[in-house]
């Protein structure tokens, strides 16, 4: 699998980073769809096969929010 892939789920152009070492596998989402900045809204532990949908809804929030303040 690519280190980064399409997060369509959480938004249009949300993309995740997919991060593995020896304490675990780490997911990030990232927006980097501004002219001057790439916004990281969420990062957490993997402990499951399917993200969970408690993590898919509060990045849609945190996005949501961070792009109101960018308005």
């Amino acid at each position: 699998m690519p280190l980064s892939r399409p997060m369509s789920s959480v938004a249009t152009d949300v993309e995740e980073l997919r991060v593995k070492d020896r304490s675990g596998e780490y997911r990030v989402f990232y927006y980097a769809r501004l002219a001057d900045s790439v916004l990281i809204f969420n990062a957490f532990a993997k402990k499951t096969q399917k993200t969970l949908p408690h993590e898919i809804a509060l990045a849609q929030k945190r996005l949501q929010e961070m792009l109101d303040e960018e308005s």
